[in-house]
């Protein structure tokens, strides 16, 4: 076996591309923390950090709305069924759109509820505010995007999702330098640039799932077909996920929130550093959307060879790439916090904290790449205990905190993906032996 065979090069192709696109999500986060972070307050930086966990946590709640799609879509590409295909993309759109409506419709007693939750400084909390009230518009088209995401990645059709996030990043990040720093609409400016991006996404993909659903012989009767049948499946396959999703997002929200009880520079703080593991996951994510469409299709054709052989190359290449972002922030970390923001006591405090973000890539890469097995596979329960596992693990971390200071929220996200990585590939290892991968 070489250390870039034939099955390296075709886990390239599908991850390179996904990487491109991704890395442009934690750019428009660059972008926006740069912009915020030279405003003449750190109250902005801490808004808009508050504001964008409270939306992470909502949305990527309903993250199984993508997780799901490409694991369904797939192995029913794996398995040549078009009705499939069809029903793989229809069935979670319409969950996608009734979800998003009913976000907008009652934003504002949300937006009430979370704030109260978070807590902290009345003036951070303002403009968390500010920046929510806007940026739930968007709500519908961030939901359908997922689903929209989540099928062209599993029919393997690269080029689709590039475009759909490209674009959309891309629109964000020029209409954010524009309203934010031309129009001086602050964190206003922030979250608009990001409604207008989000439908703009949702139109261009829309176009996209129209022309891949030709080339894959999906006709319009078999649309027609597709909101009935398999429904039982799905919802249990998304409950699994959507629990999953939440202990996730509680975990990370914990570092906002036990953030901002520490004062507004330490949020600020874990705002600006948190750009770096977000960098770093979205990259690395590429590996795993690789992992999730090949996994799905090997499930689909019951190949035990292929899905070996894709996941010893991912094994290869995503950690070759998680040792190059650790020694990128080795070397660059403190240049990196320099442009991120020009206050001095901010850049100062974040530099010790900085090596927890060198030693994040090495620990997490093993648990995003084993999330794409069991995505492929949609093994929803599996994926479930997991995240279970690794949130008590956390929380155990947590209690570290009084002595270690904001020290001990790092350790704990630490702890977290290292549990989850050991978790999971523990229950694989056991699925695999008792031959039960393919039984699910």
């Amino acid at each position: 076996m070489t250390f870039f065979s034939t099955a390296d090069r075709a886990l390239w192709r599908l991850a390179l591309p996904m990487i491109f696109s991704n890395v442009t999500v934690p750019l428009l986060g660059l972008v926006d923390t740069a912009v915020i972070g030279h405003l003449d307050s750190p109250d902005y930086l801490g808004g808009v950090a508050v504001g964008a966990t409270v939306t992470s946590f909502l949305f990527m709640l309903l993250l199984f709305l993508r997780m799901s799609t490409t694991g369904l879509t797939a192995q029913a590409y794996g398995a040549r069924d078009p009705l499939g295909l069809a029903r793989a993309l229809a069935q979670p759109l319409l969950i996608a759109l009734v979800a998003g409506v009913a976000i907008l419709l009652f934003r504002a007693p949300l937006i009430d509820l979370a704030l109260h939750l978070v807590g902290g400084s009345d003036a951070v909390l303002h403009q968390a505010r500010r920046f929510l009230e806007i940026r739930w518009l968007s709500a519908p088209a961030a939901l359908a995007n997922m689903v929209l995401l989540g099928w062209l990645l599993g029919v393997q059709y690269a080029r689709a999702p590039v475009i759909l996030l490209v674009v959309g990043n891309i629109l964000n990040i020029v209409l954010d330098l524009w309203l934010v720093v031309g129009a001086g609409m602050n964190v206003q400016g922030a979250a608009l640039a990001t409604v207008v991006a989000e439908y703009a996404t949702l139109a261009t993909g829309a176009l996209m799932a129209w022309k891949v659903l030709r080339l894959r012989g999906v006709s319009a009767a078999m649309l027609r077909q597709a909101w009935r049948g398999d429904l039982g499946r799905l919802l249990a396959l998304n409950r699994d996920i959507m629990l999953r999703s939440l202990l996730i997002q509680l975990c990370f929200a914990s570092i906002t929130v036990l953030g901002a009880r520490q004062g507004n520079d330490i949020v600020a703080v874990n705002a600006l550093l948190m750009t770096f593991l977000t960098f770093t996951a979205y990259a690395l994510d590429g590996f795993a959307y690789a992992v999730e469409a090949h996994s799905g299709q090997a499930f689909g054709a019951r190949d035990r060879s292929q899905l070996l052989t894709v996941w010893y190359a991912a094994c290869r290449q995503a950690g070759l790439v998680a040792l190059g972002f650790a020694l990128a922030y080795a070397l660059c970390g403190g240049a990196i916090i320099d442009a991120l923001t020009s206050i001095t006591p901010l850049r100062e405090l974040a530099r010790h904290y900085l090596w927890w973000q060198i030693a994040l890539p090495l620990v997490g890469v093993w648990c995003y790449l084993l999330d794409g097995m069991f995505v492929g596979a949609t093994r929803g329960r599996e994926m479930r205990n997991s995240m279970a596992i690794a949130a008590a693990g956390f929380g155990l971390a947590l209690l570290a905190l009084p002595g270690l200071g904001n020290h001990g929220l790092w350790l704990a996200l630490l702890v977290f993906l290292a549990l989850r990585g050991l978790s999971l590939g523990w229950m694989w290892r056991r699925l695999w032996r008792q031959d039960r991968w393919f039984a699910g």
